[in-house]
């Protein structure tokens, strides 16, 4: 593992964690979008992150990749987005017959979209994000001080 390795995965986790983040806000934004393309309501939204590691997948793909000291152009390790995919769960059901995007039994399809749980993930993508700045701060003050030494 390289000098600046430590930098280069929480700056992994920032992007991913602003990503997640962008994605919760959009959710929370159309809370109560009932009309969407194709007059659908709006789906919720998740963020599918995986594992960048070097030397292969897995535990002893990161192993080995630490052993063999992995070169410039390999990554140090992290996280990446791997896509952003829609929540399979079902939409919720709202009696509200005056609703114009109400079916003739008076009930609209709201999105799947709890502001509950939004809310929540919104909470634990801040408290992510805030450690990986706090570990490039970290990371950042040992090379100083490894600097200073050299001195």
């Amino acid at each position: 593992m390289g000098l600046f390795d430590a930098i280069g995965i929480a700056g992994s986790g920032l992007t991913a964690d602003r990503i997640r983040m962008d994605v919760t806000a959009e959710n929370l934004a159309n809370a109560q979008t009932t009309r969407g393309p194709g007059g659908q309501p709006y789906r919720r939204q998740v963020v599918v992150l995986q594992q960048i590691s070097p030397g292969g997948e897995g535990f002893n793909g990161a192993l080995s990749g630490a052993l063999q000291q992995a070169g410039p152009s390999e990554p140090a390790g992290g996280v990446q987005v791997a896509g952003i995919a829609s929540d399979a769960t079902p939409d919720q059901q709202l009696y509200d017959p005056g609703n114009p995007d109400a079916n003739p039994q008076g009930y609209v399809k709201m999105p799947n979209v709890s502001t509950v749980t939004e809310m929540t993930d919104l909470i634990a993508e801040s408290q992510a994000y805030q450690s990986d700045v706090t570990a490039m701060q970290t990371a950042k003050s040992m090379f100083s001080s490894t600097l200073g030494l050299l001195k």
